[in-house]
C-alpha cells in the first residue's frame, strides 16, 4: 500500500461529492485513503468505494457542544491513527488537524470549500464568528498547501493573509456513459415543465422560499426540490398554500447517481443564492455543474462566479431580483422560447466536456505528488 492519508470533513460522507472526488484522485495516485466524518440517524449507508471510511456517532448534532465534541474526537483519532499526510476540509476540521500535524510532525493540506467565516449562520452570531476567525487567523498563515473552490474566494484569502490558495473547482467527473431514467420511471409528471432546485444546504437566503412562492404565478410547471437544509420544513408548509398545493415535489437527499437521474429530466436547473454575505456572493455551487453535466439549462441569481460560467458558455439566464413575481416572469419567458432553450442545450454539451473533474484534478495532483 502507498502512504496513508487521513481525510477529515464534518459533513455527511455519503453526499459530500468534493471530498469523494479528492479521495478518488488520491487513491488513483496510489495513496491509502481513510475518510473520516460523522453519521446521523438520517444518513444513507455508505456505498462501496475504493477507499476506507470512519463515521463517528456523536451525542450532539448542532451548536457549540456538537463542534466541540466532533473536534475533540477527531483530534484523538488523528493523534492515534497511523498517517503520513493529513487533509483538512473546511475550517471546522482545521484546528484538530493542525494540532495533530504539529504533534506528529506529519504534513497537512487544507481544502476550504467556502469562505467559512462569512456564512450567514456566523454573520448573524458575531461572538461565535469571532471564535472561528481567531482559529483561522492562527492556523491559516502557517499552512503551505491550501486549496479553495474559486478565484473570488482565493482573492479574499490572499487579501486576508497574503497567501493565495490554489483553485480546484467542485466539478463532476466526466462520464461517457450515464444511467438514464424516464420521468415515468422516476414517478414524475410527463405533462408539466419541471424546474429543479437541489442541494444538501437548502438554507436561509438561498432563494428557495421565493421560488416556492413564485409557483403561485406559474401554470403547467412543477418544482422539484431534492435535498435537505434548514428551511425544508418551512418550504413544505408554504407548499400547502392553496395557490401552490400540488405544484411542488420534495425528495430527500439521494445517492449521487440517483440525484443526477432526477436532474436530467428537468427543463431548468435553479441556483438562487442571495447576495447577503460574502460566502454566498462569491459562491460557485455544486448544483451549477451538476445541471451542466445533466444537460439542463440554468436560471440563476446574478453572482459573479456563476455569471462567469453562464456567460462564457451561454447556457442560461439570470433573475433580476428575488421578487417571486419577477422570478416567475423570467421562468415563463425562458420556457416559452424553444429556440433559446435549444441553443443553451447545445452549448451545454460543449461546457460539460470542458468543465470536468479530470481537468480540475491536475492542479490537485501537482500538490499531492510531492507527498506520494
Amino acid at each position: 500500500m502507498g502512504k496513508r492519508v487521513l481525510v477529515s470533513v464534518i459533513n455527511d460522507l455519503v453526499t459530500d461529492q468534493r471530498v469523494h472526488k479528492v479521495c478518488l484522485s488520491l487513491t488513483n495516485m496510489g495513496f491509502e485513503v481513510m475518510l473520516i466524518g460523522r453519521v446521523l440517524p438520517t444518513s444513507m449507508p455508505m456505498d462501496k468505494r475504493p477507499y476506507n471510511s470512519h463515521r463517528m456517532h456523536l451525542v450532539f448534532r448542532k451548536g457549540a457542544f456538537f463542534y466541540a465534541e466532533y473536534n475533540i474526537r477527531l483530534f484523538l483519532y488523528l493523534l492515534l491513527a497511523k498517517a503520513d499526510l493529513l487533509v483538512s476540509n473546511d475550517l471546522d476540521t482545521l484546528l484538530p488537524n493542525y494540532l495533530a500535524h504539529k504533534i506528529k510532525g506529519k504534513p497537512i493540506v487544507y481544502d476550504s470549500h467556502e469562505y467559512f467565516t462569512e456564512v450567514p449562520e456566523l454573520v448573524s452570531r458575531p461572538r461565535i464568528q469571532k471564535v472561528w476567525k481567531r482559529i483561522e487567523a492562527y492556523v491559516f498563515p502557517k499552512l503551505k498547501d491550501i486549496f479553495t473552490v474559486n478565484d473570488s474566494i482565493a482573492n479574499l484569502f490572499e487579501k486576508d493573509y497574503g497567501i493565495r490558495p490554489k483553485v480546484v473547482r467542485n466539478i463532476p467527473i466526466r462520464k461517457d456513459i450515464k444511467i438514464a431514467a424516464t420521468r415515468t420511471e422516476l414517478g414524475m409528471s410527463v405533462e408539466h415543465k419541471i424546474l429543479i432546485l437541489q442541494g444538501s444546504g437548502i438554507n436561509i437566503d438561498r432563494g428557495s422560499e421565493e421560488m416556492v412562492e413564485a409557483m403561485k404565478y406559474l401554470d403547467g410547471v412543477m418544482l422539484l426540490i431534492v435535498g435537505g437544509g434548514d428551511v425544508i420544513d418551512t418550504l413544505k408548509r408554504m407548499a400547502e398554500h392553496s395557490d401552490i398545493k400540488g405544484k411542488v415535489v420534495f425528495l430527500p437527499k439521494q445517492p449521487y447517481e440517483k440525484l443526477m437521474q432526477y436532474t436530467s429530466i428537468a427543463d431548468l436547473g435553479l441556483t438562487l443564492d442571495k447576495n447577503t454575505n460574502l460566502n454566498y456572493r462569491f459562491s460557485l455551487p455544486n448544483k451549477l455543474f451538476d445541471y451542466i453535466h445533466a444537460g439542463v439549462p440554468v436560471i440563476s441569481s446574478d453572482l459573479p462566479e456563476i455569471r462567469k460560467i453562464i456567460d462564457e458558455y451561454e447556457i442560461g439566464d439570470f433573475i433580476p431580483d428575488h421578487n417571486p413575481k419577477v422570478i416567475a416572469k423570467k421562468i415563463e419567458e425562458v420556457l416559452a422560447s424553444k429556440d433559446l432553450l435549444d441553443k443553451w442545450k447545445k452549448n451545454i454539451i460543449f461546457a460539460a466536456r470542458n468543465l470536468s473533474w479530470q481537468n480540475e484534478e491536475k492542479v490537485l495532483k501537482e500538490v499531492y505528488s510531492k507527498y506520494a
